[in-house]
């Protein structure tokens, strides 16, 4: 009677645990899921500012039109991404491209001065501080779902409840040289 009651309660509290390890990792994945949609609302975000940007630029540097091209392609592709690597890749291209554009800006003092210019620049140097601390949050929730399934003996249960670990959104080492623009 009484090693029947020990497996019993044994079975019981190895089922509890195998519950809450399987709740706790469900809303660890959620919140990756939340955090990596905010990145994609900035994204958007950014990717809706910047053909008003390239508009007002045009107006005044009209002979820059490879530049234009380049950033409607960037955008395009950003907007088409799929994936966290990609998604990550994509907006590395654009905001090479994007410097590229502000750097031209220093060359045409009329349009430095421009009102409208300048509200852009100011609501894209917003979307950029947005965008950075999303991915720092994505980054911090991807880390705290790949640790909660690394831990013992987490480790052993996830691979059985098919829980994978997610991408960090990241850089590679080529994205993060600085831009160089020439004129």
């Amino acid at each position: 009677m009484n090693s029947s009651i020990i497996i019993i309660l044994a079975v019981v509290l190895v089922a509890a645990f195998v519950w809450y390890l399987y709740n706790s990792l469900i809303v660890t994945k959620m919140r990756v899921s939340e955090a990596f949609s905010q990145i994609d609302v900035q994204l958007k975000r950014r990717a809706d500012l910047i053909p008003n940007l390239v508009e007002t630029v045009k107006g005044y540097a009209k002979h820059e039109k490879e530049l234009f091209e380049k950033v409607t392609q960037e955008r395009a592709s950003l907007v088409s991404a799929k994936g966290v690597m990609a998604k990550a890749s994509a907006n590395n291209e654009l905001s090479q491209t994007l410097k590229s554009i502000f750097a031209v800006a220093e060359n045409y003092p009329d349009l430095k001065a421009s009102q409208n210019f300048m509200e852009l620049q100011e609501e894209l140097s917003d979307t950029e501080n947005k965008i950075a601390y999303s991915r720092q949050f994505y980054n911090s929730t991807v880390l705290d779902y790949n640790t909660k399934l690394r831990i013992f003996p987490n480790v052993f249960l996830a691979g059985l409840l098919n829980f994978k670990e997610a991408e960090f959104f990241g850089t590679t080492e080529e994205e993060k040289k600085a831009v160089k623009v020439s004129f």
